[in-house]
């Protein structure tokens, strides 16, 4: 297993595949909660605005139905005893209803979850109260109610409109354990003002104190010699992430870096694993590489692990790309064809990926005939936005389908369309694209074809847009702030012979 590792597909059928026993040192979920609404992505507009165009990230609707009671049945029958009692006594108390079926799909992934932790590791399971009291019962039968070590509440603060209640200002995490010989670094927050008053002494060199007495003693005791703190109690004060916040990235279940950064340092050190199994946009894995961990991240989106991807990359520069790699994504036409009949809104999310492209809203009206967007910039700073805009094709294509692009391209006004095909373009549609001319670029003074026919092995062959450096100028996605130790991450992940010779030639300027 690489290093790092990005997972596509269903975390159940992951844990069970490709992660051993006893591997994880922590493990990190915020599960979507059932809570009847479907999550959508929000988009900038060309000039930076909140765009009101959504794609629909995933929907957290669950229902009772065969495939849920099968998966119920199969954790009574095969499920580790307490797990099996607990499952019978919800569905006695609960019924056969939306509940029911959330709780029977958290159930054997908890177990498998429990499966891969270390003894000495640590799991937190993010969620709020439309299921913790539920979740938590769950936990202490997978984990053991002797594991269980904290329930610790995010409180933040944000405008809300719920009447007739208190509003809605916390999450809980409920964390436990493998064993009792779990890892765990303190923390402390600041002193606030309130301590000075107990150091009411003060040296000439400006150092404030006061006295300790020990068994009769009297001692002196520096403020400046217990900085450390308090030690970080259980309710935790993170801001929410804002709407105008320089990390927000659109994605509906992200959440601050503040609070992932908090968990990773608590349960896990330097080089240690985590996990996150509903990794959405990647805070996790983001945090993580950042503080040196290794990291596993599973989504069952081509759009959430895209999304990942550009993250990374803003983040943390090109190199990323090379301390990780992604798993269950096509990587040869065999498995393109079997995405395309399984799923093809998946297939038209992975197939942008290719390019760079982010899919739109599928809506009718102004967007009709487009299933992705690429913005970029191409003229001095200030200038204008320009988008390349593109049609997955998986099935039967032909001229008609170029000469839609092409109405679609003048339509938008879009300097550049890419028709992408799983089959060979035919001579007649070559000629059609031909038939559009070419964009003409004020960077370096370059012809592009305004209309171009990429097919999906091509792609997967290395080939790219013909367009303007768009890794240069690429506004297409909101970008990550780039982390501040990048240059010592990336250090991190030299080779040997990397790291030999980047030692010499600091000796040699020595």
């Amino acid at each position: 297993m690489a290093e790092n590792v990005l997972y596509y597909g269903d975390n159940l059928d992951i844990l069970r595949q490709y992660i051993k026993a006893d591997t994880l040192d922590l493990i990190y979920l915020d599960p979507p909660f059932k809570s009847n609404q479907e999550y959508n992505i929000l988009f900038e507009e060309r000039n930076g605005s909140r765009s009101k165009a959504q794609i629909k990230a995933f929907e957290d609707t669950w229902r009772w139905d065969q495939e849920t009671a099968k998966t119920y049945q199969d954790v009574v029958e095969s499920g580790p005893e307490r797990v099996s009692k607990i499952m019978r006594a919800f569905r006695t108390f609960l019924g056969e209803n939306d509940m029911m079926a959330y709780l029977s799909m958290m159930a054997p992934r908890l177990v498998e979850l429990q499966r891969v932790l270390k003894p000495t590791g640590s799991i937190y399971l993010h969620c709020d109260q439309t299921a913790s009291a539920h979740l938590r019962l769950l936990m202490d039968a997978v984990f053991g109610p002797n594991n269980f070590r904290n329930e610790v509440v995010w409180h933040y603060r944000r405008w809300t409109a719920t009447a007739k209640r208190f509003q809605k200002l916390h999450d809980v995490l409920l964390c436990y354990t493998k064993s009792d010989k779990y890892f765990f670094n303190v923390q402390y927050e600041p002193y606030g003002e309130w301590i000075k008053k107990d150091y009411k002494y003060v040296d000439t060199d400006g150092r404030r104190w006061r006295w300790h007495t020990v068994k009769g003693k009297r001692y002196k005791v520096y403020l400046e010699d217990e900085n450390r703190g308090v030690k970080l109690g259980d309710v935790w004060q993170i801001p929410y992430i804002g709407s105008t916040a320089k990390e927000r990235l659109g994605y509906p279940t992200q959440k601050p870096e503040a609070l992932l950064e908090r968990i990773i340092e608590a349960s896990s050190n330097e080089g240690d694993t985590v996990l996150d199994p509903f990794c959405g946009c990647g805070t996790t894995i983001a945090v993580a590489h950042r503080l040196r961990r290794r990291w596993i991240g599973i989504d069952i989106t081509h759009l959430a692990i895209n999304l990942m991807k550009h993250r990374l990359q803003n983040a943390f520069g090109e190199k990323v790309c090379q301390t990780y790699e992604v798993i269950g994504e096509p990587t040869d036409m065999a498995g393109a064809k079997q995405l395309a009949e399984e799923d093809p809104f998946q297939f038209e999310c992975w197939a942008l990926s290719l390019v760079g492209a982010r899919p739109v809203e599928k809506k009718k009206g102004p967007d009709e005939g487009i299933d992705g967007r690429l913005y970029f910039h191409d003229e001095i700073e200030g200038g204008k936005t320009k988008q390349i805009i593109f049609s997955v094709k998986s099935g039967h294509t032909g001229p008609k389908d170029v000469r839609d692009l092409r109405s679609v391209i003048e339509r938008e006004n879009a300097e550049i369309g890419v028709f992408i095909s799983m089959q060979k373009p035919t001579k007649r549609m070559q000629a059609e694209a031909t038939n559009a001319r070419f964009y003409e670029s004020p960077w370096r003074k370059g012809f592009y074809p305004r209309l171009q026919i990429l097919t999906v092995e091509e792609l997967l062959n290395g080939k790219k847009i013909d367009a303007p450096p768009i890794g240069q100028v690429n506004v297409t996605f909101k970008k990550a702030p780039r982390a501040n130790n990048t240059e010592a991450i990336s250090q991190m992940h030299l080779s040997d012979e990397e790291e030999r010779q980047r030692n010499s030639k600091s000796f040699e300027n020595e």
